[in-house]
């Protein structure tokens, strides 16, 4: 999807959650440093330098994204938030790392990162699960749809493993990764910093660590200012507004995780979203929608968003869309667009966007 009718089509996905804008303003600085114009990319993302400029200003998430996809194609860095992670300050979190720096384990630390996410970033959800497989972090977009990034999931995630790392002051490392966004190609920098083989086009974003860390020590544990910081962000989570975004963006990200597995149904959708399949076609129903109306757009949507990807063959997006014959996709991606996938493909890759196969 290329120009204004990919504008018109991101801006339809959710709600406009905000985020402390950390992540768009390294990319900002990375770009400019390798002498990048970014200009042209703030303005199609509609973030304004006076924006990036001030710290204080919250950035709108969709917008974040879009940055952050085009900053990557301009620098031909497929884990350009990966990189980012590395040098970003871990104080820029504000409340929401010195609550978690001055807890007295790790696993406390994760859970008060888990519960007070929503400070720094409103628009993804973070879970703590401690079961007999180990300590689970699991990531959710809320009010956004996920197809539409893979940068920001990285950054935080590698930002999580960092994070653990400073506060214990061990090289801790998950046992098992697992990102829903697609990934052919991992490169050696990344796979050696997590310490293990990354799962992509999985059905959740997650990261497990085992069971033994949750009783690591924090270096420089502080309970008195701990239990002051703990207010602190309690009443930050009061005054923020719920923001839980469309119910049809909540239906698309759990399309995008079936799709591949065939299993993108409207009984498995509603039990996933934990509601039954009379309440599920009755939400949908009330913002103008069906269920099948939702996955026919999804899937025109996603096959534009992957073509743009050099790296996935045909038969990947194929797959990716649910369609285990390549021939049954191409006709039904002539049905939507009246063009085969080719020639799209053909179009995408010498249009100059800023979103291609280094856009994620």
């Amino acid at each position: 999807m290329v120009g204004a009718a990919y504008d018109a089509e991101i801006k339809r996905f959710g709600a406009i959650p905000s985020a402390v804008g950390t992540l768009t303003r390294l990319a900002c600085a990375q770009a400019r440093a390798a002498g990048v114009d970014v200009d042209p990319l703030l303005e199609k993302a509609s973030i304004t330098q006076q924006q990036i400029d001030d710290p204080s200003v919250r950035l709108n998430v969709r917008d974040q994204i879009r940055f952050v996809n085009l900053a990557a194609s301009a620098l031909q860095d497929d884990f350009l938030g990966f990189h980012l992670a590395q040098s970003a300050d871990h104080r820029e979190a504000g409340l929401l790392y010195y609550v978690a720096a001055s807890s007295e384990t790790l696993s406390q630390a994760l859970q008060k990162t888990a519960r007070y996410a929503s400070i720094v970033n409103e628009g993804v959800s973070l879970k703590y699960v401690d079961d007999d497989d180990g300590v689970r972090m699991v990531l959710r977009y809320v009010g956004v749809s996920r197809h539409l990034d893979r940068h920001q999931m990285e950054f935080i995630v590698a930002l999580l493993v960092r994070m653990c790392r400073h506060l214990t002051g061990q090289h801790v490392k998950p046992m098992r990764m697992r990102f829903a966004h697609p990934c052919n190609t991992v490169r050696p920098d990344v796979l050696e910093f997590f310490g293990l083989d990354i799962e992509f086009n999985a059905s959740v974003d997650d990261l497990t660590f085992a069971a033994p860390i949750r009783l690591l020590p924090v270096v420089n544990p502080d309970p008195y200012l701990n239990s002051l910081l703990v207010k602190y962000c309690e009443e930050a989570l009061s005054r923020q507004s719920a923001n839980l975004g469309s119910f049809r963006s909540a239906v698309e990200n759990v399309i995008v995780t079936l799709l591949p597995h065939g299993k993108a149904q409207a009984g498995e959708i509603a039990r996933r979203l934990g509601v039954s399949q009379r309440t599920f076609a009755r939400r949908l129903s009330a913002e103008g929608v069906t269920f099948s109306e939702v996955l026919e757009s999804m899937r025109s949507h996603l096959a534009r968003h992957y073509l743009a990807d050099a790296s996935l063959s045909i038969s990947q997006i194929a797959w990716m869309n649910g369609y285990q014959e390549v021939s049954a996709f191409t006709h039904a991606f002539k049905r939507w667009t009246g063009r085969a996938p080719r020639d799209v493909r053909s179009e995408l890759s010498t249009s100059n966007t800023g979103f291609g196969s280094h856009g994620g």
